[in-house]
């Protein structure tokens, strides 16, 4: 350990980092100073700005001061600017204008050291491996620039390489970052406590996976296998031959950044279903997959001429298990329904509260911090506003962030502001929640049936009401029908799988000593219109073929009512 240096290190580990830069003071102690000096210059620098009444006059001059200093800083800094670039409602528009250029017009480093670097990586020389290949990069990125070129066999490709010297300039400043999170604890509002050095471990663990190239390249296979089945998402293709640590070759995507409203009409192209297919792709991988692009900046994110959305550049990913997933939908259909206990109870299993807290008292405060985001649009209900008003929670209440969610919430928000720029009326919840209702009612794999089994029933009895509000917002999603998800659900029924299910509907529907005939009458005038008779005619024909009548009878519960309705038969 003692012979440690930053450019040996593969993998984050802050005791050794911790190590290193323990005995060499006058490195961080310099960095330290350079960091404070540049936000004292820019800081003081809109102070007299107010001083001298030249705000308006100065405006142009500070954004591009404020570029410029996060640029100077580096990468870490350079990621911060990439994620307020994305937080219109956040940052003023001459600021957002600048910050915007650091996701793609960065400073490159020189060409022939680049061309040198992708030779040493890939054992060959250039053109043996690319018959064409940009003589300047066509992006610069805070990790790596891109270069445009095609392969000797045709393929047009992309050709990432990565910057010069990365490790040693990572490790001092997560070393940094590190030491302040340890004094800054206390003085928070958010209550972190220990959390902040665990959530600054998670970026450097992250980081450290970015600047791994090949770690990029198989997680960007699997996520084009995750979403091999959905025609509206674009991954491109990984050429493994000509991909090292420190390279990458990838398919070129013709498209246009995400806020680029102009181009994307030019095509024909409505931003606003672009946005729709960015928010769903992102459910789907939080909520589905588990598995999510943690970094979905617009320079990351284009719209193809089809009409696609192409995700680029899967260096910071992460996975969530089974049961986060799928207390995740919980909380969505929680948070709308505005059933707080419930929600309360969701936060512990997510580990925002311990098991041991009384979560009573904080019931009532959710309901008023959250008794009104339902209606608001993204520009109003966003997740700052949340963090803003739970922050005053947390002074009363033992809240906390756990460490994994640090990504969530960055991918979340990130996500939130591409939604904001390109339409600032679009509402995040109008088509999260749909999304949400119609992967329960179509339930395709046990989880989600137990998802909504889990749903329907409280304290034993059947929530009429819940499957009436999952149906409603269900239908507003485009890619929901009604009649191939009744026909699933009275499939599950009739399994195995489903009879705890039958007892449970018999009981529901007798509940009370009166049969429940007004609530399946608002049910059946949900639906009542997509179910045409041609259509309900096929469904029943193919239901007939699956099920005999005595495999039917065999498996419906032995009540009164059944046992009656086999004699009349």
């Amino acid at each position: 350990m003692g012979q440690y240096q930053p450019t040996q290190l593969i993998r984050y580990s802050p005791d050794a980092i911790a190590q290193y830069y323990r005995y060499r003071p006058w490195r961080v102690w310099a960095r330290a100073i350079k960091i404070i000096w540049y936000f004292a210059g820019f800081i003081l620098g809109l102070q007299s700005d107010e001083w001298f009444d030249r705000v308006e006059q100065n405006r142009s001059k500070r954004a591009i001061q404020l570029r410029d200093m996060l640029t100077k800083l580096g990468p870490t800094f350079i990621k911060v600017g990439q994620a307020l670039s994305t937080r219109p409602d956040l940052i003023r528009k001459d600021f957002l204008e600048e910050l915007v250029k650091l996701q793609d017009q960065l400073p490159p480093f020189d060409s022939d050291l680049a061309y040198r670097i992708i030779e040493a990586q890939l054992s060959s020389p250039i053109s043996e491996v690319y018959s064409e290949l940009s003589p300047r990069p066509v992006a610069a990125a805070s990790l790596g620039q891109v270069y445009r070129g095609r392969l000797v066999t045709g393929e047009e490709v992309a050709v990432k390489v990565q910057r010069p010297n990365l490790r040693p300039t990572l490790t001092l400043d997560l070393y940094l970052m590190r030491w302040a999170a340890t004094w800054l604890s206390p003085w928070l509002p958010l209550n972190l406590g220990h959390d902040l050095t665990l959530i600054v471990d998670e970026f450097g663990t992250k980081l450290f996976e970015e600047i791994d190239y090949l770690n990029e390249a198989r997680n960007a296979e699997k996520f084009a296998l995750n979403f091999r089945d959905e025609p509206t998402v674009k991954v491109p293709k990984i050429y493994w031959r000509h991909t090292t640590n420190r390279v990458l070759t990838l398919e070129w995507i013709n498209g246009f950044k995400l806020n680029d409203t102009k181009a994307i009409r030019a095509v024909g192209l409505d931003p606003e279903v672009i946005v729709q297919i960015g928010v769903t792709s992102g459910l789907q991988q939080l909520l589905e997959h588990g598995f999510f692009h943690a970094d979905p900046h617009p320079g990351n994110l284009f719209a193809t001429p089809d009409g696609r959305m192409a995700y680029i550049d899967f260096g910071m990913m992460d996975q969530l298990d089974e049961i986060t997933k799928e207390t995740l939908v919980d909380s969505v259909v929680h948070l709308t329904n505005k059933e707080y206990s419930d929600l309360a109870e969701d936060f512990v299993k997510l580990g925002f509260l311990t098991p041991e807290t009384d979560i009573r008292p904080i019931i009532p405060a959710l309901e008023v911090v959250l008794g009104d985001a339902i209606g608001r649009n993204v520009g109003d209900f966003n997740f700052k506003t949340v963090t803003d008003q739970f922050s005053e929670l947390m002074y009363e209440y033992p809240f906390r962030v756990p460490a994994k969610f640090a990504l969530i919430i960055r991918s979340l928000i990130t996500q939130e502001g591409i939604a904001l720029s390109l339409n600032p009326n679009f509402k995040i919840l109008e088509v999260a929640y749909p999304y949400v209702a119609r992967r329960l009612l179509t339930g395709e794999s046990p989880q989600l049936r137990r998802r909504l089994l889990n749903i329907l029933f409280k304290d034993g009895k059947f929530q009429w009401q819940r499957l009436e509000n999952l149906i409603s917002i269900a239908r507003t999603d485009t890619n929901f029908d009604v009649l191939p998800t009744a026909q699933l659900g009275f499939q599950y029924l009739m399994s195995e799988e489903g009879k705890f299910l039958r007892r449970q509907l018999v009981l529901a529907l007798t509940e009370d000593d009166r049969l429940h005939t007004e609530e399946v009458q608002r049910l059946w005038n949900l639906v009542k219109d997509d179910l045409q008779p041609g259509r309900l005619l096929d469904v029943a024909i193919s239901i007939l073929t699956e099920f005999s009548r005595e495999g039917v009878a065999a498996i419906l519960p032995k009540t009164s009512v059944f046992a009656v309705f086999e004699k009349q038969v």
